[in-house]
């Protein structure tokens, strides 16, 4: 196993502090495992894709406009 140091605010840390039964190294480790794990799915998926980055941002755009409605029609 490698060793591997991070940086974060110390606000973080007192929060972190309130829960020392929490092993916080591993939670990490799970974290990182699953972000390498989305980045993988999405570089298969990007590989595979046929959609322009145009196509992309106008479908994320029209995504983002129906989940605006449907949760403004919700309220």
């Amino acid at each position: 196993m490698v060793n591997m140091t991070i940086s974060i605010p110390g606000e973080l840390k007192d929060e972190l502090d309130h829960f020392p039964e929490i092993n916080w190294s591993e939670v990490a480790r799970q974290a990182f495992r699953g972000k390498v794990a989305d980045l993988k799915f999405l570089l298969e998926f990007k590989k595979n894709s046929t959609l322009t980055e145009e196509d992309a941002i106008k479908y994320g755009r029209e995504l983002n406009s129906k989940i605006h409605r449907r949760y403004s029609e919700n309220q």
